[in-house]
């Protein structure tokens, strides 16, 4: 949600709310760890069932750095982390079956957020997290696809199972 982007966006659907499905996978000590994240939203520049654009998505997969309450502290209540990183971020947008105004692009990309994560006992809890991700670099050349330098944001709020070791 709360996306904005400089690609062509016939739908102007790049700023509205979006299912996201994906996965992580965090390594964490008492104060520090390393994450692993990859999400993908599908019919991210669609509309509707009557959209203008047939086929579309954004897959992003960052690396991430996160910094959280340590565990002694929290004991058995929530834990707040806060995330940041970098990755890729894969846009895809299929207007029509012509293949014009057509994107495919993988662009780096930054993410930063936080959240809270609570076991419900040793192995099994509920995670809650928001991060903002921006593509990072892009091309500024236009290219029939966009408006001024490549570039997409959006955010992206979660609730997740989560599994300990």
């Amino acid at each position: 949600f709360g996306g904005g982007t400089t690609f062509v966006d016939l739908d102007g659907a790049a700023g509205d709310a979006n299912p996201v499905f994906g996965a992580s996978a965090v390594l964490l000590g008492e104060l520090l760890g390393v994450e692993a994240d990859l999400g993908f939203a599908p019919g991210f520049f669609q509309s509707g069932p009557n959209s203008l654009v047939l086929n579309s998505g954004v897959t992003t997969l960052t690396g991430n750095l996160v910094v959280a309450l340590p565990r002694r502290l929290a004991q058995y209540s929530l834990r707040p982390y806060f995330v940041g990183g970098g990755g890729l971020m894969r846009v895809n947008e299929e207007p029509n079956s012509a293949g014009v105004l057509r994107v495919v692009r993988t662009l780096g990309a930054v993410d930063v957020g936080g959240g809270v994560t609570g076991f419900l006992n040793e192995s099994v809890g509920l995670n809650w997290d928001l991060r903002y991700f921006r593509t990072a670099g892009g091309s500024s050349e236009l290219r029939g696809v966009n408006f001024g330098a490549e570039h997409l944001s959006f955010w992206r709020a979660t609730m997740a199972v989560a599994f300990r070791y």
